[in-house]
């Protein structure tokens, strides 16, 4: 793919759970686990989308707003506009790691698995979600699900599961998407710990390379210099603070 949006087809698509679709298309994409596409919908939008898989290229969509709602009316025949990959990607270190993921953060860190699995390095997931019913699908191995309500799993967030590890073992280096919130608890836990971390930052974005600005946080742009960021214990932003459509910030 390339800077120009290209026309893709979509293949199937798989029901994760009652909010969240996963679109798989007809190609292959040149990327890395944490990087992202700006998927277009004709007289829709476009939006900055973590990559769930890259063959065969698949996109993990939540309907949580107009664009992402117009999505899910689609079918399999139809077709997105898509460009890039952009951002840089996570980066597998060591022999064991634990990936942390919040709702549909899950989806990117399922492609980080797929990569760990080739380099035989010893993976546990932890993924969370409010009740069972938003729950995504996991490969199988060592899989640790909480649900704020017991619903699935053991009872709480994914936070006291990764304390709980942390405690016990030292890991190579722990991956989280999710929730900014969410995000930041992890991060104080591995600062604790003194366990490193790579953490996937999502910020409202217009051009995913670097001319909006939209995707500012603590002077860095999202879109160039992360995603992924293994440095956000010195951000002031970082679970604080967003920005909305308008460039003005905005509580987290």
């Amino acid at each position: 793919m390339s800077m120009l949006p290209h026309r893709i087809e979509i293949s199937k698509i798989v029901e994760e759970n009652e909010l969240v679709r996963t679109f798989v298309f007809d190609r292959r994409i040149i990327a890395e686990p944490g990087q992202f596409v700006m998927a277009w919908l004709p007289g829709k939008d476009e939006k900055p989308m973590s990559i769930a898989n890259d063959y065969p290229f698949a996109l993990s969509i939540a309907a949580v707003g107009p664009w992402s709602r117009a999505a899910h009316r689609l079918k399999p025949g139809k077709h997105m506009w898509v460009r890039g990959p952009y951002g840089n990607s996570y980066k597998l270190k060591g022999k064991k790691i634990i990936l942390v993921g919040g709702g549909y953060g899950i989806a990117p860190l399922r492609f980080l698995y797929a990569r760990a699995r080739e380099s035989k390095v010893d993976t546990t997931i932890i993924m969370g979600a409010r009740n069972k019913k938003l729950l995504m699908s996991l490969p199988k191995g060592k899989n640790i699900i909480t649900t704020d309500d017991g619903s699935a799993g053991r009872k709480g967030v994914v936070t006291d599961a990764l304390e709980d590890l942390l405690k016990k073992e030292k890991y190579s280096c722990v991956y989280t998407c999710g929730p900014e919130r969410m995000m930041k608890a992890v991060v104080d836990l591995c600062d604790r710990y003194k366990t490193p971390y790579q953490v996937s930052i999502e910020r409202y974005m217009k051009c995913g390379f670097g001319i909006c600005g939209q995707c500012a946080i603590d002077g860095k742009l999202a879109c160039l210099d992360g995603t992924i960021f293994d440095d956000v214990s010195k951000f002031k932003e970082f679970g604080r603070e967003a920005r909305d459509a308008s460039g003005r910030k905005i509580e987290e």
